[in-house]
């Protein structure tokens, strides 16, 4: 027998505002991700008005409350309760959530725990982001005014980002150029030449691009990308910072939003919901990693192979038994190190690697990506009853990782479950150093003229770690025509960074 309280997601939502398109309003963030909630609610198809049973909204953090970008027209203070206000809800809780990728499943299992502990019978998690519009409107010279004023209180989980001093200081600034430096950490690791890389990425990513091409949520129209066309560097697809043209690089010029509503078993079934409409969690797990400098190899991912594996063990299930996927791909590293090293899948797997077309194709919606491809699983397993399908939710610098099992199949809530990790000891990290040491990953940062300048990790003679930046322009120069992976580097110090030039 069923328990009343386990919780099933019983609603999905996804909105898209496109410029250009005849329905386009120049919507806010807040604008749509009500949007977004009032679809998910319709979408339960409920006898019954659910706006009432919803006690608990918790809101996907913006890049506005991130700190990510600006606030350029104002913002709510309180975001989770301006879109409860539009969308005529009185939540007894509203929780603005951390920054991070992972968040939409952290989210959605906490909510679920809630109404398995019996303190809700229904929870609504939403998000959204309107940066296009704020790019947009600025561009032609417009305004809005998006900054309002909510009396209630609102449970705020912190805008830390994962960016450290030492990082900062040599020109870890970004998400690409942290990506970066894994993703050459990887391709060390692998032995490739960067010819050889590039196009190994650019065959990952496209099945990725025709996936969005073909999905009406995805931020723009497209059509689907060569691997020739994803790897090829050229004006329109400039090098960003090596090995990343634009056309890997998630995409956060995007106005959507979107919302998963859940409730107990007893809730949905006395609001007249449809059995068929149900979605059960089977397994959940969540893990995360030290800052990069402290990983061991920052080309893998242990967090997210322990979450992946405890959230699989959870369902009973083997990659094999899972008929819909969906990795979080703002870089492809994040799909390498998870799907292809860790579960050994293929990048022309016939379940296809994502859901919804990925964040460089479908649109990165900040840290609300994996909120839409929830949805668009939720969607899948409906229309496949007895099938499961897989989320694996990143976020951070590859820093934290959620993994979510989800079927049509009734089962028990399982929680979360505990995701052990096999971690090798990192070296030790030298801050400051003035000797020869060896690159073992790098990046060289590109503006639109060019080389800006390089970062590299590396080690030393003793096998301690070092970083180092460099903007002498001969180094970056050669840097660029010559494949710098274990090259010698000398380095000096200023007393608050490091700097190199490659050795004779």
């Amino acid at each position: 027998m069923m328990d009343d309280r386990t919780p099933v997601i019983v609603g999905v939502g996804q909105v898209v505002e496109r410029i250009g398109e005849a329905d386009w309003q120049g919507r806010s963030a807040a604008d749509l991700a009500a949007w977004a909630a009032e679809r998910a609610i319709d979408d339960a198809g409920a006898a019954a008005d659910l706006k009432p049973l919803i006690e608990v909204v918790s809101a996907i953090r913006t890049f506005e409350d991130s700190g990510a970008a600006p606030a350029q027209f104002g913002k709510p203070d309180k975001f989770p309760l301006a879109v409860a206000r539009r969308v005529g809800l009185s939540p007894k809780r509203a929780i603005l959530e951390a920054v991070g990728g992972q968040s939409p499943v952290t989210a959605l299992v906490e909510m679920a725990e809630r109404i398995a502990r019996g303190e809700i019978a229904a929870g609504l998690v939403f998000g959204a982001e309107a940066i296009s519009n704020t790019r947009h409107l600025s561009k032609h010279g417009e305004s809005r005014d998006w900054a309002e004023h909510d009396d209630g209180e609102m449970e705020d989980r912190g805008s830390a980002r994962m960016l450290t001093p030492l990082g900062i200081r040599h020109g870890i600034v970004s998400a690409p150029i942290a990506y970066a430096l894994l993703e050459n950490a990887r391709r060390a690791r692998l032995g490739l030449n960067r010819e050889d890389y590039r196009a190994a990425m650019g065959e990952l990513f496209a099945p990725l691009s025709a996936v969005a091409a073909a999905n009406p949520y995805s931020s723009a129209a497209s059509e689907p990308l060569s691997a020739e066309e994803i790897a090829t560097v050229t004006p329109k697809n400039r090098m960003i910072a090596d090995p990343f043209p634009l056309k890997v690089v998630a995409r956060d010029q995007v106005n959507m939003g979107a919302a998963m509503l859940v409730m107990s078993v007893a809730a949905a079934r006395e609001a007249g919901i449809a059995e068929d409409r149900w979605i059960y969690i089977h397994g959940a797990a969540h893990a995360a990693e030290p800052d990069i400098l402290e990983r061991a190899d920052p080309g893998a991912y242990p967090a997210a192979e322990a979450a992946l594996d405890a959230a699989l063990a959870a369902a009973g299930k083997r990659i094999d038994e899972v008929a819909v996927l969906d990795f979080y791909s703002c870089f492809p590293v994040a799909v390498f190190s998870t799907a292809i090293d860790h579960l050994g899948l293929s990048p022309d797997d016939p379940r296809g690697l994502t859901v919804t077309g990925g964040l460089p194709y479908f649109g990165g919606a900040g840290n609300g990506y994996s909120s839409h491809a929830i949805a668009s699983v939720v969607e899948r397993l409906r229309a496949n009853a007895g099938a499961y399908g897989l989320v694996g939710a990143n976020g951070g610098f590859q820093s934290k990782y959620a993994a979510l099992v989800l079927s049509t199949e009734p089962a028990a809530f399982p929680g979360w479950s505990e995701a052990v990790q096999h971690r090798p000891a990192a070296p030790d990290l030298v801050e400051l150093v003035a000797r020869t040491g060896t690159i073992d990953t790098y990046t060289v940062v590109h503006d639109r003229t060019g080389p800006s300048y390089a970062v590299v990790i590396g080690h030393l003679p003793d096998d301690r770690r070092f970083i180092a930046r460099s903007d002498d322009a001969e180094t970056l120069a050669l840097m660029d025509a010559h494949d710098p992976l274990g090259r010698q580097v000398t380095l000096t110090n200023d007393g608050a960074r490091n700097a190199f030039t490659l050795a004779d």
